[in-house]
């Protein structure tokens, strides 16, 4: 169904800003592929920065792991000393999409899972951050997406309804959540496709960019 207006949400990482700690550790571990995946899938594995995403310190995880691995040490430490090497840059056809509704003045905000500790100096590195009308991340509230909560706190938060409200993001389990709690969702695969999904649900966007992928 079209609409007229409505908030657009925007998850960080992989839709705005590229973030993946292969940055890093392909450095750490030279040519061996084989055994950074093996470090990513078995020490420092997702579920366990999840838990720094939703406000674990990262003094007590590192600590805790490197009791665990005492064989990586130095490189379970390279994930709290070099945190920012596994940023790449912005996407900015995504960016200008945000902008773009911003110039239409629909009110754009920010959700996703991301650490305290290390989202102000992310902040700082990426400035159009600073344009969204309202920015929640896990670590603010100790819950990530995709639990149910963090979409209630959010809604609750800045006063946004659930219909009306469409809901970016490049994982599947968060958008089937928004989407059970009649947040309208859209998994994102490119800034060209999410445009026109936009545009589709009555957004008042220009049909492409420059440079915008298919």
């Amino acid at each position: 169904m079209k609409r007229a207006g409505g908030a657009v949400v925007f998850d960080i990482g992989g839709v705005l800003i590229d973030w993946n700690p292969r940055y890093l550790y392909r450095k750490v571990f030279g040519s061996d592929e084989a055994a950074m995946e093996r470090f990513l899938s078995e020490v420092c594995t997702p579920v366990w920065n999840s838990r720094l995403d939703a406000g674990r310190p990262f003094a007590e995880g590192v600590t805790e792991l490197i009791r665990e691995h005492p064989g990586q040490a130095e490189s379970i430490e390279a994930y709290r000393s070099r945190w920012l090497e596994m940023l790449g840059g912005d996407f900015p056809e995504t960016v200008e999409v945000m902008r773009d509704l911003r110039r239409a003045d629909v009110p754009v905000y920010a959700l996703s899972n991301w650490s305290r500790e290390t989202f102000e100096a992310t902040r700082s590195r990426f400035p159009f951050l600073d344009e969204f009308d309202g920015i929640l991340i896990s670590g603010d509230v100790g819950i990530g997406k995709p639990d149910p909560a963090i979409f209630r706190e959010f809604l609750g938060r800045f006063g946004l309804v659930a219909e009306s409200t469409v809901f970016i993001d490049d994982s599947s389990a968060n958008v089937a959540v928004a989407r059970s709690m009649g947040i309208e969702a859209i998994e994102f695969r490119s800034a060209g496709q999410v445009r026109r999904d936009l545009i589709g649900r009555g957004f008042p966007l220009v049909a492409s960019r420059p440079g915008d992928p298919p």
